[in-house]
C-alpha cells in the first residue's frame, strides 16, 4: 500500500486510543518495508522516511485520543521543520517499528522524536518542530494549548535536551521570548 493510502486511513480511519497512554508517553507504529518504499539501490528512500513518520505521528494523536478533541476545536497538525539522520538501511521486507514521542514544546511548536528501529537496532532517527492551525482562519495555535488538550489539563514542559533546542534554534523554529 502506498504511504500516502496509509497516511489517508491512519487518519481519516484512526486506530483505538491507548487507554492510560500520556502526551509523554512513547507511541509504537510497526511497518514493513514494502516495494513501493524502495529506491534504485533498494533501500528505503529518504522521502519515504518522513511519510513514514507522518503515519507515526498520526498514530501518536489516536493513541492518546487526540482526534476527536482536535475536530472540536477545529485545530490540524503541521510540520514547521524535520530533519533525519541515518545509521543504517531498511530493505525490502524489513520489520520496522517507530517510536514516536514528544520531547517538549515552547509558546511555538511542539518537538517529536520518531525513532525507527530494526529488531531492535536502532536504524534512523527524525526530530519534527509541529505547530497546530485552526481551519479556515489558519491562525497558529500555541503548543501549550495542543498538550492541555491532549493531556486533559496543563503541563509543563520537559527541558529539551541539548541537540533539540540547538537544533530548534538553528532552523529557527524555537519561541524567540
Amino acid at each position: 500500500m502506498s504511504r500516502q493510502l496509509h497516511l489517508l486511513l491512519a487518519t481519516t480511519r484512526p486506530r483505538r486510543t491507548v487507554p492510560a497512554i500520556h502526551v509523554l508517553d512513547p507511541s509504537v507504529t510497526r511497518l514493513r518495508v514494502t516495494p513501493a518504499d524502495l529506491d534504485l539501490y533498494l533501500h528505503v528512500n529518504n522521502g519515504t522516511y518522513l511519510q513514514m513518520m507522518d503515519i507515526g505521528r498520526s498514530n501518536y494523536i489516536a493513541d492518546v485520543g487526540g482526534f476527536g478533541r482536535l475536530r472540536e476545536k477545529g485545530w490540524y497538525p503541521v510540520v514547521a521543520a524535520s530533519t533525519m539522520t541515518y545509521r543504517r538501511s531498511l530493505r525490502l521486507g524489513d520489520p520496522v517499528e517507530i517510536t514516536t514521542r514528544v520531547i517538549g514544546w515552547d509558546e511555538r511548536v511542539a518537538y517529536l522524536e520518531q525513532v525507527f528501529t530494526r529488531r531492535g537496532e536502532r536504524c534512523a532517527r527524525g526530530l519534527v518542530a509541529g505547530r497546530f492551525l485552526t481551519r479556515g482562519s489558519g491562525a497558529r495555535v500555541p503548543a501549550p494549548q495542543v498538550v492541555e488538550l491532549l493531556a486533559g489539563g496543563p503541563l509543563d514542559p520537559p527541558v529539551l535536551p541539548d541537540d533539540v533546542a540547538a537544533w530548534a534554534r538553528a532552523v529557527d523554529v524555537a519561541h524567540r521570548g
